[in-house]
Formats: structure tokens, C-alpha cells, sequence
């Protein structure tokens, strides 16, 4: 296993639109090896492949306090929403920030695990946040696009600052 870089905001390649993948092959469960080595090093909660580069539709979640409960999303697609809730939100890729975002209160979504098989899910609360924040990411978007111009401007002007001399920014 690998840790990989995680790009940071405002990374252009943040804003690839991840491809489905077509069949999990051994390429993939290497991937999700790697991410999930390098989500939990960072450490974070969730991590998309577009953030460390490589756009494929592929996810990994684990919100357990004791950090040994993947959860492998590929091709993850939300189906059904309902509610509204507030959350305070950071991202691996917009290092040291947080900010309330509003989101979906409960979701029911699908994907595909590592075997390649369909599973469909319902969640709420942090689950449901860090699936939607993922599959944000998954389709080119970044937390900090749901706060104002303002905000936005501020954070990416400090990370353009601290990280400027970093390949991964």
C-alpha cells in the first residue's frame, strides 16, 4: 500500500468529473487500498478519488470512532433525499477550514462494492453528509462552493499562500 498526495484547494483537477468505472478489477481494490491508507494517515473521514488525482468514480467513508469500518462506494448515485440538516464540514483537500454547509437529512443511495455488486443503502446524519460531501466531489465540487463569493475568495487566497510551493496544490 501507498499513501497517496491529496490535492488541495483550488487544484483545478478538483473539478474533473469522476468516469464510472466499468468492472472493479484488482486495479480498483488496489486503489481503494491505497486511498483508505491515506484517508486514515491524514487523518480524515472520507476521501474521493478525484482527490488524489484520479477520476474514477470510486469513494471511501469511515466515520467509526475506531477507524475499522470502510465503507467502499463505487459509482455511488443518490437516489432519494429527504429533510434538510446543518452541518459543520472540513475537507482533506481544503485543509484546516470548516464551514456549515446544508444538506439532504436522510439519503438513500446505491453503489457498487468491492465485489462489484449492487448494494442500495439508507443513512442520515454524518453518514448521510459525508456521502453527499464525497459524491460532490465525484462531479467536480468542492464544500466551500456553498459558501458566499466572500468566503470563498478568503480560503482560497490563504491556501494559494501557505501551499504554494506544493506539487499537490
Amino acid at each position: 500500500m501507498a499513501l497517496l498526495d491529496i490535492l488541495v484547494y483550488p487544484n483545478p483537477r478538483l473539478r474533473d468529473i469522476a468516469q464510472e468505472v466499468d468492472t472493479v478489477t484488482d486495479v480498483e481494490r488496489e486503489l481503494v487500498k491505497n486511498m483508505a491508507e491515506t484517508m486514515y494517515a491524514a487523518p480524515g473521514i472520507g476521501l474521493a478519488a478525484v482527490q488524489v488525482g484520479v477520476s474514477k468514480r470510486i469513494i471511501v467513508i469511515d466515520i467509526s470512532d475506531s477507524g475499522d469500518d470502510l465503507l467502499v462506494l463505487i459509482n455511488p448515485k443518490i437516489i432519494e433525499h429527504d429533510g434538510m440538516q446543518v452541518y459543520e464540514e472540513g475537507c482533506l483537500s481544503v485543509p484546516e477550514v470548516y464551514a456549515e454547509v446544508t444538506r439532504a437529512e436522510e439519503i438513500t443511495f446505491e453503489y457498487l462494492d468491492l465485489d462489484g455488486k449492487l448494494v442500495t443503502q439508507t443513512t442520515d446524519g454524518l453518514l448521510a453528509v459525508c456521502v453527499q460531501h464525497e459524491i460532490d466531489h465525484l462531479d467536480g465540487k468542492v464544500f466551500v462552493d456553498y459558501l458566499s463569493r466572500i468566503k470563498r475568495d478568503r480560503i482560497r487566497k490563504k491556501l494559494l499562500k501557505i501551499y504554494k510551493n506544493d506539487p499537490t496544490s
